[in-house]
This record gives structure tokens, C-alpha cells and sequence, in this order.
């Protein structure tokens, strides 16, 4: 049976312990440590186990000085988004295609949330711009064999856009898991199905930390 298509129970505090963004200068990932209220870089080569992935806005709201959320869907098509400010209130709620435009204006950004166990640990992989495009490709052509082997991050693309040079991941299919492998991948997809059961019910949501200098890729 596909873990996919688990049972979903109740659960409450998201069970990603790192929520790593690409860092298209640097070539890597990198995520903040709020203890040491630093970013931390996560040098590559990366190998994951692929959990779960979903649709979401995140940014930086300059009229209210403060981060921009909203909650993960599955389906961004047919689910409704709900985009807010911390310190703003409401930015819009709809479609995505119906609402990008007043996101755009808010400072709201498209990010794919790719859920991953690395080094025993969930982590969420967070995506945007050019990384969305080299992602999409890849699971367009490599999302069934995921369940059963690693996806490893091993080297870097390069890209110029105009003046703009960027980066962006490059992701590959790896070895197939052992039978221990796989099992810890069933039990930290359970650990997600049961978050998202709880998260669809609207917990709270904790301010993450968002750098206002962030660019497009």
C-alpha cells in the first residue's frame, strides 16, 4: 500500500525541524537558527526521503513590517488559500489564480513546501521561483519511484536571466531504500498525515523568520 494513502489522525505542532530554503548566491540551503538568530547553510550534496508536498505563499509585507503566511494545500487549483500578515491581518483569500495579483502587490511569493526526512530528521524543503521549475520537472518525470528510493540534491545549476545570474538545485534519483529505509519513511509520513489532519482545522501558526532583502530566486 502506497503510504500515501494512510489513515490521517490528529496531531498539533508541525514535525518539521528545519524548514531549509535555497539560497541561490550560495548555492545551497540554508535555514535560521533561532537560538543562534543566524542563518545556518546545509551545504550539498543533500540525499532525502521524499514525504509530501504542497502549494503555499510566504514574503514580506512592507506596509505592515512583518512576514507573510498561509496555510499548505494539496490541490492549489481546487483548495482555497488563506494569506495573511503577522502583524497586517487578511491579505486574501481565494483561488490562487484568482488572488495572485493582490499577493503579488502585498509582497506574498508562491512557494512549493516539500516535506523530506534528512538525517533522520523531517525537514521542509521550501521553494520558490526558478527552484519551483527545476522541482516540477523532476517529480514530473520521477514522483512515482520516490516512495521507494532517495532523491539526492548533488550538484548545482547555473542560469542567467538578463543582468540576474542564479542557481537552482539539481535533483536526481537515487538508490532504492533498504527494507529499515523504508520504514522510517512510513513512520515520519504518518508523523505529516497526522499534522495535516490537525493543520486543515486551522492551528496556530508561529512567525517564522523572513528576510526582507530575499530575491525572486
Amino acid at each position: 500500500m502506497s503510504r500515501r494513502t494512510l489513515n490521517k489522525s490528529e496531531g498539533s505542532n508541525n514535525p518539521a525541524t528545519k524548514f531549509l530554503e535555497w539560497k541561490s548566491n550560495d548555492k545551497c540551503f540554508a535555514y535560521y537558527d533561532k537560538e543562534k538568530k543566524e542563518q545556518v547553510k546545509v551545504e550539498l550534496p543533500l540525499k532525502v526521503q521524499f514525504l509530501e508536498h504542497f502549494h503555499t505563499v510566504k514574503g514580506w509585507n512592507d506596509a505592515s513590517a512583518s512576514g507573510i503566511y498561509a496555510n499548505e494545500v494539496k490541490f492549489i487549483s481546487k483548495e482555497p488559500l488563506k494569506v495573511k500578515a503577522f502583524k497586517g491581518g487578511d491579505i486574501a483569500e481565494g483561488i490562487y489564480s484568482e488572488i495572485r495579483g493582490k499577493l503579488r502587490d502585498a509582497g506574498g511569493k508562491y512557494y512549493r513546501s516539500v516535506y523530506v526526512v534528512l538525517d533522520g530528521e523531517i525537514v521542509n524543503l521550501q521553494l520558490k521561483g526558478a527552484g519551483v521549475s527545476a522541482y516540477s520537472d523532476f517529480m514530473q518525470n520521477h514522483e512515482n519511484q520516490l516512495e521507494s528510493a532517495w532523491t539526492e540534491i548533488l550538484t548545482v545549476s547555473d542560469h542567467k536571466k538578463g543582468a540576474t545570474k542564479y542557481s537552482t538545485p539539481d535533483f536526481t534519483v537515487g538508490k532504492l531504500f533498504t527494507t529499515k529505509e523504508l520504514e522510517v519513511a512510513n513512520n515520519k509520513y504518518t508523523d505529516i498525515a497526522n499534522y495535516f489532519n490537525k493543520y486543515t482545522k486551522e492551528v496556530d501558526v508561529v512567525e517564522p523568520e523572513v528576510e526582507e532583502d530575499e530575491i525572486l530566486f
